[in-house]
């Protein structure tokens, strides 16, 4: 009998000890990295921007190897409900529509819908765009896009697959206007300066926070603790100071709030 007690606690240490070694589970990150500094792809093809520093500094907090995800905008939230993805990081605006569908963190940005016009455009702030001749481009999926959906019932709406293009339409002069994100609509406009001008005041403030699958409470709660101690650390002012001396500035003297 006590043979037979030995072996089974021989059994259950050998369990116990096999359940410790096993790595933690990796942490599958969604984002689309096509959206400089946030998102974006560095000379050696791989994740860089705030977004895959901002995952790996989460990684390191949760101590759980991180692999990103580099996928469509418009793909993220379907690979977050189907399991693809744990988690969504890629400058996600947080929407009573979207929270039908997922869950989000705590907001870790504030960030304003801006416009960007054409040098000789004589739109002055969005009350002059819903116009029967005035074209408007924006990214497909965007609350940009939602945006003129929801607002525009006189201009043309122009949908693209990527920023760049709705930017080039309004430097090209085939489009009056572009709605987008105030940091993306300024650097836009240092591309096409002779060309294209931003008008950075919000017209439409947001939120940005991390997607997260309905009911993942447990790691909804880590995600706070992690954002909260980040905060708290100075780690998003680093990031700020890291990607965004020009930008800050210019806002500044803008008397605009700026991101984080």
């Amino acid at each position: 009998m006590n043979t037979i007690v030995r072996l089974l606690s021989w059994c259950l240490l050998l369990l116990v000890a096999s359940a410790r070694a096993e790595p933690p589970a990796e942490l599958v990150i969604g984002m689309e990295l096509s959206f400089p500094p946030f998102e974006m792809l560095d000379a050696a093809g791989k994740p860089a921007g705030i977004s895959p520093d901002l995952a790996k500094a989460l990684g390191d907090y949760l101590q759980r190897p991180v692999r990103i995800e580099n996928l469509p905008f418009d793909g993220l939230i379907p690979s977050l409900k189907t399991g693809k993805i744990n988690l969504i990081i890629s400058s996600l605006t947080e929407t009573p529509e979207r929270a039908k569908s997922i869950d989000f963190s705590d907001p870790y940005l504030k960030m304003g819908l801006a416009l960007l016009v054409h040098k000789d455009s004589r739109i002055q702030s969005i009350a002059d765009v819903d116009q029967p001749n005035v074209r408007v481009a924006v990214k497909k999926a965007t609350t940009g896009h939602i945006y003129a959906l929801t607002h525009f019932k006189n201009a043309r709406i122009l949908v693209f697959n990527d920023d760049a293009a709705c930017a080039t339409e309004v430097s090209q002069g085939k489009a009056d206007a572009m709605i987008y994100d105030q940091i993306s609509i300024f650097q836009h406009s240092k591309k096409f300066p002779d060309t294209t001008k931003a008008l950075l005041q919000p017209f439409q403030l947001e939120e940005w926070a991390i997607g997260l699958r309905k009911g993942d409470d447990e790691l909804r709660n880590q995600v706070n603790a992690f954002l909260k101690r980040f905060k708290e650390t100075g780690g998003f002012d680093a990031l700020g100071n890291k990607y965004f001396a020009e930008n800050k500035k210019a806002f500044e003297e803008a008397g605009i709030p700026f991101y984080f």
